[in-house]
């Protein structure tokens, strides 16, 4: 009988080795897999790549897994938005890497990836220092440079609903990476607001097929980061 149901975060992210990269889904607090990320902290894998849309906001979350000096490098998009309070101080003084990516770019290398897909072209970069050192072709006299796709080792995901086959719905757009994040990492691990029994989800719902999930946890009662942050609360409480 496949059950990809687990106990709790802390089981759900214990096989996470250090050195791993990982994929962190969120568009800032919307998707963010909060639960999964602090018990990766509590768990105490280390020299993590981690691939995101942002670095975190405040001091919880994907920010409280960087200021525990978890994460070598961050493979993101948004190095630095409003809350950002932990990345940009780590970045400056050379105590983490960067590999900035605009993010249709990045959408498209996690999706590629888990398409099988090795490389694409793109018109985004061409002329800018994200192209250096990167090959670049003409198609129809317009200039391309190929990017290469991303892989992961684990993925850490939010959804609203599961069942335990691993099929996912998502809340509006918290969906956000989470689809493409699922596809592009071997092992894909997913909190869900609710987990149903086998039919309640419609067929024609489903945003994330099983097939593409190895462990789900039911978080039924998750943090909004918006508020942690306000409060200036710290990950570990």
């Amino acid at each position: 009988m496949i059950n990809k149901i687990v106990a709790s975060p802390a089981e759900a992210v214990a096989d996470i080795f250090d050195g791993a990269v990982v994929m962190i889904s969120g568009f800032g607090e919307a998707g963010s897999p909060i639960e999964l990320i602090h018990a990766l902290i509590d768990q105490g894998a280390k020299d993590l790549t981690v691939i995101s849309n942002n670095t975190g906001s405040g001091h919880v979350g994907l920010a409280a897994l960087i200021a525990h000096r978890r994460v070598k490098k961050m493979i993101c998009s948004f190095p630095r938005t409003a809350n950002s309070k932990v990345f940009p101080e780590l970045y400056k003084n050379g105590e983490i890497e960067l590999e900035l990516v605009p993010q249709g770019t990045l959408a498209e290398r996690i999706r590629s990836g888990g398409a099988g897909i090795p490389a694409f072209y793109t018109p985004t970069s061409v002329g800018t220092p994200l192209a250096d050192g990167k090959e670049s072709r003409k198609f129809d006299g317009k200039t391309y440079v190929m990017e290469r796709t991303i892989r992961a080792d684990f993925s850490l995901v939010k959804c609203k609903a599961a069942d335990r086959y691993g099929n996912l719905v998502y809340n509006k757009t918290a969906r956000n990476f989470g689809p493409v994040m699922c596809m592009g990492a071997e092992t894909a691990i997913v909190q869900a607001k609710k987990i149903v029994e086998l039919g309640e989800l419609d067929p024609e719902a489903v945003i994330t097929p099983g097939i593409f999930v190895s462990k789900v946890v039911e978080v039924s009662d998750p943090a909004e980061e918006s508020k942690l942050v306000a409060e200036d609360r710290r990950y570990p409480w």
